[in-house]
């Protein structure tokens, strides 16, 4: 059986996602998440990620391990890019890698995708992880006011 299931973000209890959004140790990561995350935040989200789907034919996913939420993120359109995101409950910190292959192979295999990217806030200062899966420092970019360092991954490195 396969411990790591992909399902909708609507397929998930909204509290859940608000849980995790307000983990203290998760907003460390994440610089676009300031000053909480409300019910009000969490149906804004949700509707925008649906958005994704409707538009471009993927976005993010909620992911269950072993058939409990373990986070959200996947792949989704940020700046022309497949960017690859992911956001996980502290508990299942370690877990990171086995995802990552997941959509590694929807990315390349069944998506037919060329490349995808990362954007790590540069507050992270080990971006070790990153690169020991391939990919390459592709300079930085502004997102919603907030600096990163953007990494891509050509399917030809793979």
């Amino acid at each position: 059986m396969d411990d790591i299931k992909f399902v909708h973000l609507f397929d998930v209890k909204e509290e859940q996602i608000i849980e995790l959004m307000n983990n203290e140790m998760v907003g460390k990561q994440m610089p676009l998440l300031a000053g909480g995350f409300s019910p009000e935040n969490c149906r804004d989200f949700l509707k925008a990620k649906k958005q994704l789907w409707d538009e471009h034919g993927y976005g993010p996913w909620a992911f269950l391990i072993k058939g409990e939420f373990a986070g959200w993120g996947g792949l989704q359109p940020e700046h022309g890019e497949a960017d690859f995101a992911l956001v996980l409950h502290p508990r299942f910190w370690g877990w990171g890698r086995k995802i990552f292959n997941k959509v590694k192979d929807q990315a390349f295999s069944q998506m037919n995708l060329n490349s995808i990217t990362i954007l790590f806030p540069p507050s992270r200062t080990n971006s070790k992880a990153i690169t020991r899966m391939g990919f390459a420092d592709d300079g930085q970019v502004t997102v919603d006011g907030a600096l990163f360092t953007r990494f891509s991954l050509a399917k030809s490195q793979t």
